[in-house]
């Protein structure tokens, strides 16, 4: 598997350490929220396909970090052929790390810009966003390379394989735990933004 890392930010973060968040954004973030809660945004005029689809990628997300937890665990717990899992990894491992590079690239270069513009209120928000990316570059990092020792160890014995096997759930469930919290985060920020300002119509 091949981490795609053209598109993250100069620096030498890779070798650095983040912790990962786990408080929500500041109340003064969500102030549009409360005037155009989620439960509203489907009804709302200004709710185009342009943001279903960018919250479509987010279930997308959530679904192959799942997914890939899931996998490692099926394993651990012997209930999983070593070869299967291995192509499983290999294509859900390489669909998240390439589409979660591509799209925050994107967020990061055109969507939270353009959100920052049409309100200023927010920017605060965006840039604790944009802090969220660059943990998550470190922690798919590490993803990539725990997966590629499994996808090398044709000759490993049980308890090697199962190590490294234990290394990607381990960064797999990282993973979801902070998407959980930022994926939620920047819907819930962005998205009223959108709504309230008439953006990407």
């Amino acid at each position: 598997m091949s981490g795609d890392g053209s598109a993250r930010p100069p620096g030498d973060r890779g070798n650095a350490v983040y912790e990962v968040r786990r408080d929500p954004l500041p109340t003064e973030m969500r102030i549009l929220l409360e005037q155009i809660p989620r439960e509203s945004w489907a009804a709302h005029p200004g709710f185009k396909q342009a943001t279903k689809n960018w919250l479509g990628a987010h279930q997308m997300f959530r679904r192959l970090a799942e997914t890939l937890r899931l996998d490692a665990e099926r394993v651990l717990d012997g209930n999983a052929d070593k070869r299967r899992y291995a192509e499983r990894l290999s294509y859900y491992g390489d669909a998240l790390v390439r589409n979660l590079h591509g799209h925050h690239h994107f967020e990061d270069t055109s969507y939270f810009p353009e959100l920052g513009a049409a309100d200023p209120r927010f920017v605060a928000g965006l840039e604790i966003l944009e802090t969220d990316h660059e943990v998550l570059d470190t922690i798919l990092d590490s993803f990539v390379r725990n997966a590629n020792l499994v996808l090398t160890s044709d000759t490993a014995g049980a308890d090697d394989f199962r190590n490294r096997v234990g290394a990607v759930h381990r960064s797999a469930l990282t993973i979801e735990q902070l998407l959980a919290r930022h994926l939620a985060d920047e819907e819930e920020l962005a998205v009223p933004i959108i709504l309230h300002h008439r953006l990407r119509g």
